[in-house]
């Protein structure tokens, strides 16, 4: 247990680094500090300021942690410094839902349940450090997982690991790439390779209805929409994803009724 609450320290101050250092020189967070629920809380014209201040408390407070040996203050600023993310993390919900928090200086997301989570384990890793005895040394492993983990959970951080993976996944299984029985392709998957077929761009101006019934046969999912008096019925391949294997046909239903 001691192992565990001095690998704390560190696992904050290094969070607390990268906070602090994109408060000071993030490249874009002038133009993203007006944006930010900071503003809303302080003003435009201070929001700058108030993030370059948070910015030199967290430096201050990571050096603390860093340099021993270390007092049970430094965890207990760290705790001070995680309640008041999650206080203002909870104004920006309920004020400014659709601003960022401006918790790394230069991002434009807005506050979610990741950014919460992010500072719920920053919280608890500084209760457990306002414990941790000055010689023991950290262990390891759980701090590069709750590392691991703070990275994860910072939104801010998608563009290089999370967007790439989903491209990726995307690449590897496409929607409509291997064959499966009828029952296991979901309707949406059919519909979306049918609104990109030509078949679909030359009725869609005589539609007017949404999907009135749909069925499997023959390895086909016929999908049917209304068009004024008559009926389109067209044809999707359950298996491909070929645009231009989906078919359609206008069937007059007054002369069917005839």
């Amino acid at each position: 247990m001691n192992g565990i609450a001095a690998s704390q320290p560190y696992v904050i101050a290094l969070f607390l680094l990268w906070a602090g250092l994109m408060k000071l020189f993030g490249r874009r967070m002038r133009a993203q500090a007006g944006r930010s629920a900071l503003a809303r809380l302080v003003g435009a014209a201070r929001a700058v300021p108030a993030l370059r201040l948070v910015g030199l408390a967290e430096l201050a407070v990571a050096a603390a942690l860093l340099v021993p040996p270390l007092h049970p203050l430094d965890g207990a600023a760290a705790g001070l410094l995680a309640t008041g993310f999650l206080g203002y993390l909870g104004y920006a919900y309920v004020a400014a839902p659709t601003s960022s928090c401006g918790c790394l200086g230069d991002h434009a997301k807005p506050v979610d349940v990741r950014s919460f989570a992010r500072a719920g384990l920053l919280l608890a890793a500084a209760l457990l450090a306002m414990t941790a005895p000055a010689a023991q040394p950290p262990f390891v492993p759980l701090a590069v997982l709750e590392v691991v983990a703070l990275l994860a959970l910072s939104s801010e951080l998608d563009r290089h690991w999370l967007v790439p993976l989903r491209r990726l996944r995307v690449r590897l299984r496409p929607p409509l790439a291997a064959p499966a029985p009828s029952g296991d392709v979901p309707l949406e998957t059919s519909l979306h390779l049918l609104r990109r077929s030509p078949a679909y761009c030359s009725a869609s101006a005589r539609l007017t209805s949404d999907v009135r019934e749909t069925w499997d046969e023959d390895g086909t999912r016929f999908v049917v929409y209304g068009a004024g008096p008559s009926t389109a019925v067209f044809a999707v391949p359950l298996s491909g994803d070929d645009p231009r294997a989906v078919r359609v046909a206008l069937v007059d239903e007054a002369a069917l009724a005839q």
